[in-house]
């Protein structure tokens, strides 16, 4: 049985480590395979092996001879020696905001000249010259770090701490369809429903994302134990950064728009859920089980909203969603809307938070609450009515 990341105990009693040592052309990981009596020494020697490919870095990572390396090479570097274990979306994210936002400004200075002056020169360059959100500028300045923390390991810890101050983040009041909007909604789907309009109501009933509402396959639905099965995501990255999560399910041939997608510069692909708390089972409700069983292709290795082995994009599902709320009235929403609506109706229902928790695949309480839990006046009046009993007049 597993005792750790990537190390198995085999059948013979040997224990089996497993690293990334390289990537085939597609960008689906090569494995190495270490072995040991033991669980450490099994993983000692994967560890060491990882360490002699992150040594081994690509000529284009190096300063050249004579040459001190500036920051654009440590970041590189970074990025090299962290992207075994970043998620594809979470590798493209940061290359992103290296190549954009960190190289342009720091790209060409030494390590050891960064000085916390132009680090607030950088912060304010985001916040106005850009117009990055706080939020956004803290994700990119907290990638900074990460790089400067790095470059200083890799430079024998001779650099100068340099302290990075934070934009404060303000949270935004989300989106919840109330009530009203909600029914109309409804309504609409209900009338001549179609594999996207369950698609969209999937999405309300459950909390499911639209990555892993377009990922869904049949195989995924469990009719004997009435549940979901949410294992998968549809997302789109660029080109050259993907690396396939699952090798059996290598790629997500687009649906309808697949011929025009296919000439742009990212790709369609099917990979793990954002987190290991993504991966969770979900119960069908009556309705939910009922529209499946109509919808139910005879091949089960079929996509849910295709019936077919083409998954659709999610930038289609989503154009269809905001047709629907058009023809409902529904102004400033997205599909995102529809999980924030979902995890509110469930604490107006008296969800246990632990449970709804679970259901929208988080992995605390706190993010459940702070993110999606958005009690209404009623239900704030109400709970404070609660209080007549212990302070009488």
């Amino acid at each position: 049985m597993a005792r750790g990341e990537n190390v198995f105990q085999r059948k013979d009693g040997r224990y089996e480590a497993r690293y990334i040592k390289g990537r085939r052309a597609d960008g689906r990981p090569l494995y190495g395979f270490c072995y040991g009596r033991t669980y450490e020494e099994a993983k000692d020697k994967a560890d060491r092996a990882r360490e002699r490919i992150e040594q081994t870095e690509p000529a284009a990572q190096k300063a050249k001879p004579g040459q001190r390396p500036d920051m654009a090479c440590f970041c590189d570097r970074w990025l090299s020696a962290n992207s075994a274990r970043l998620k594809p979306s979470s590798r493209a994210k940061y290359r992103t905001d290296i190549e954009n936002h960190i190289k342009p400004f720091f790209g060409d200075k030494l390590p050891g000249e960064i000085l916390p002056e132009e680090i607030d020169g950088f912060t304010r360059s985001l916040l106005t010259g850009k117009g990055l959100s706080p939020k956004t500028v803290r994700s990119i300045l907290t990638l900074f770090h990460s790089i400067l923390s790095y470059t200083g390991k890799r430079s024998g810890g001779k650099l100068p701490d340099v302290e990075i101050t934070y934009p404060k983040s303000f949270r935004k009041n989300t989106r919840v369809l109330d009530e009203k909007e909600e029914s109309a909604l409804v309504q609409l789907l209900a009338q001549e429903m179609d594999a996207c309009k369950f698609g969209v109501y999937l999405a309300l009933r459950t909390g499911m994302r639209i990555g892993e509402i377009c990922a869904l396959r049949w195989c995924d639905i469990s009719f004997e134990a009435a549940a979901i099965s949410v294992c998968h995501t549809a997302l789109r990255l660029p080109r050259g950064n993907v690396c396939q999560a699952d090798p059996d399910r290598p790629s997500a041939a687009a649906g309808d728009d697949g011929g025009a997608l296919a000439l742009s510069r990212t790709e369609l692909v099917i990979g793990t859920p954002k987190s290991e708390s993504s991966l969770r089972l979900i119960p069908l409700m009556p309705d939910i089980a009922t529209l499946c069983e109509r919808f139910r292709p005879e091949e089960p290795e079929a996509f849910l909203l295709t019936g077919t082995d083409r998954c659709m994009d999610p930038r289609k599902l989503q154009r269809h969603l905001k047709k629907y709320l058009e023809e409902c009235g529904i102004p400033e929403a997205h599909f995102h809307t529809l999980r924030h609506t979902f995890a509110t109706r469930c604490v107006e229902a008296g969800f246990d938070v632990k449970t709804l928790s679970e259901i929208l695949g988080h992995s605390n309480i706190g993010i459940t609450m702070n993110l999606y839990v958005h009690p209404n006046l009623d239900l704030k009046r109400e709970n404070m009515n609660r209080l007549k009993s212990l302070f009488p007049l």
